[in-house]
């Protein structure tokens, strides 16, 4: 039986991601500097950080991985320094975290000369519908 759900029970999930085309080899292989900018974005955003981590990958497509585990869900930055390319993944459940602020300072410090912004409603839905009856 389908319910009305009420206002409190509705998960609002928010999901900003995008690719970051022709960046700076440089800056998409300063690991420390990459650290630092998501952990601002985090607290910018108004998330709240449960812990960072980073890894740097060898090889020709090798690059560097940042992910920040937030109570809201997560934070990833992945880059491709030889293809001047990276990813940015900003997931965040509730009202309070604003998704968008987070993407927008990381893309300010990547620089890249093309950007693919992505928005996702990840919400759970209110069924405000009669229940089917089979």
């Amino acid at each position: 039986m389908n319910e009305i759900k009420r206002s409190d029970d509705v998960i609002v999930g928010k999901h900003v991601y995008g690719n970051a085309y022709d960046c700076d080899e440089r800056v998409l292989t300063a690991e420390a500097d990459l650290k630092r900018v998501v952990l601002e974005a985090v607290r910018m955003a108004g998330m709240h950080l449960i812990d960072l981590k980073s890894w740097r990958f060898g090889g020709k497509k090798g690059g560097i991985s940042v992910i920040a585990l937030i109570c809201e869900s997560h934070v990833a930055v992945h880059t491709w320094p030889s293809y001047r390319y990276a990813t940015i993944d900003v997931y965040t459940c509730g009202e309070r975290s604003d998704p968008e602020v987070a993407f927008k300072h990381i893309c300010d410090y990547l620089k890249p000369k093309r950007l693919a912004h992505h928005l996702a409603d990840r919400s759970s839905t209110i069924s405000l519908s009669p229940p089917v009856i089979d």
